[in-house]
Formats: structure tokens, C-alpha cells, sequence
């Protein structure tokens, strides 16, 4: 078998796991705290070409690349005031914590709400915790001051969905401020991501026209074969 067509297919392959993650970026442009996922692409290594008659070395040939690395980048947006009283925007590093069925995980979305028990809770129904590791509870008036959430940072933090990391608390030296009534933007560019799905589907269909291309080529050589013509 060709060897152009492992390659082209690992390329191929490389590129749809980063049209995947931009689709995601593109869907959460607008979500609070959403932080965007990179990957990082891994040459296989280079296979050193000679001569098979004299040993002399011809060069080398690139043997494709593939996802070595997920990255999230957890960098802070820039917060946008919303005038709500249960919004809320670390600003700065850290986490949100909140409980849920799988233990704690953390957030950087405040976009909270007040559950039937007077509670603070997430979109997805999760108790918010306080710096105590405590539910935070709403007050009459519907209202939570900022000191009452915790803000943790966390050691390698890793997306479990739906806004949701897991990691390992590292304490609250550094950690950002909480301001009420603010959300953190999304992290996305919608720009920037737009132009790197174009060139990522460039990449994705140069690596169909290659196999394409050596397909051709094969199938030729084939139908070739035995015929003294050459025709």
C-alpha cells in the first residue's frame, strides 16, 4: 500500500478532531465562562529514505501527524455587567465550586439562579459552594453577597462538560474577585475561529485530494501491469 495514503489519512484525520472542537467553539460563542479546547498536532516522526543499492541516503519522508494534546485555555475574558442579582463574574483566576451527583467539580460560569430549597444553583440544578464547602443559601429578597461564594484554583483543571472542570484544588491564593451582577464572556473569537474552520477545511481537502490523486495513480499502475505497451 501507498505509504502518501497513511499520511494524507492521518492529516485527514488530525484535522477533523480540530473541525470538532471548533464546531464546539463556534456553538458556545456566547456561553458565560466557556473556555475554548485547542489540539495539539504530532508529527508520527520521519521514516530516513536510501538508496536499496548503494545505501546512499536520499532524505526523509514525513509519516503524518496526529493529536498528541487536548489544551483548554482557562484564561480569564473580560466580564459584561447584566444589572442581575444572582449573576456573578470571577475576576481574575479560579473556580466556582458546585456539587454535583459526581462529587465536586468547578465552574468560571456565575450564571446562578435560586432553587425551591433557597439555595444557589447552576443552569444544571447543582448546589453552589460556599468557602466553607457549604450550599450557599439566598437570601429573602432573592439577593447573595459575593463573599459568600467560594473561589478556588485549581491544579490542572480538565472540562467534564457542560461548563464543568475537575481538578485538584490548590487553595485560595490568587484567586480572583467576585463581582455581582456580571457574567464572564465567552472565551471564543467567532473571528478568529471562523477563519481557522476555513483553513482547517482546506487542509482536510487537500489531504481527500491527495488520496484521490494516489488512488488514480495506483489504480493506472494496476490496469498496467504485464502490458508490454505500456497502454
Amino acid at each position: 500500500m501507498d505509504r502518501g495514503l497513511y499520511v494524507a489519512a492521518a492529516g485527514m484525520r488530525a484535522e477533523q478532531v480540530r473541525q470538532d472542537q471548533l464546531a464546539g467553539d463556534l456553538a458556545n460563542a456566547a456561553t458565560p465562562g466557556y473556555k475554548r479546547d485547542r489540539s495539539i498536532q504530532t508529527s508520527f516522526g520521519d521514516l530516513l529514505l536510501s538508496n536499496t543499492r548503494t545505501g546512499a541516503v536520499v532524505g526523509r519522508a514525513g509519516l503524518g501527524p496526529y493529536v498528541s494534546a487536548t489544551v483548554t485555555d482557562i484564561r480569564p475574558s473580560a466580564a459584561r455587567d447584566t444589572g442581575e442579582p444572582l449573576d456573578f463574574a470571577i475576576e481574575g483566576d479560579g473556580f466556582f465550586a458546585v456539587r454535583t451527583p459526581e462529587g465536586t467539580r468547578y465552574a468560571r460560569s456565575g450564571q446562578f439562579g435560586a432553587s425551591p430549597r433557597g439555595t444557589l444553583v447552576d443552569a444544571q440544578g447543582h448546589d453552589v459552594l460556599g468557602p466553607g464547602g457549604q450550599p450557599v443559601r439566598v437570601a429573602a429578597d432573592g439577593t447573595v453577597a459575593p463573599d459568600a461564594l467560594g473561589v478556588t484554583m485549581l491544579t490542572d483543571p480538565v472540562k467534564r462538560g457542560e461548563g464543568l472542570f475537575d481538578g485538584t484544588p490548590a487553595g485560595t491564593a490568587g484567586a480572583g474577585a467576585v463581582k455581582q451582577g456580571a457574567l464572564e464572556g465567552s472565551g471564543v473569537d467567532p473571528t478568529r475561529a471562523m477563519v481557522d474552520m476555513i483553513a482547517s477545511l482546506r487542509a482536510f481537502e487537500a489531504g481527500q485530494k491527495s488520496i484521490t490523486t494516489i488512488d488514480e495513480t495506483l489504480g493506472r499502475a494496476a490496469s498496467q501491469v504485464g502490458n508490454a505497451n505500456g497502454s
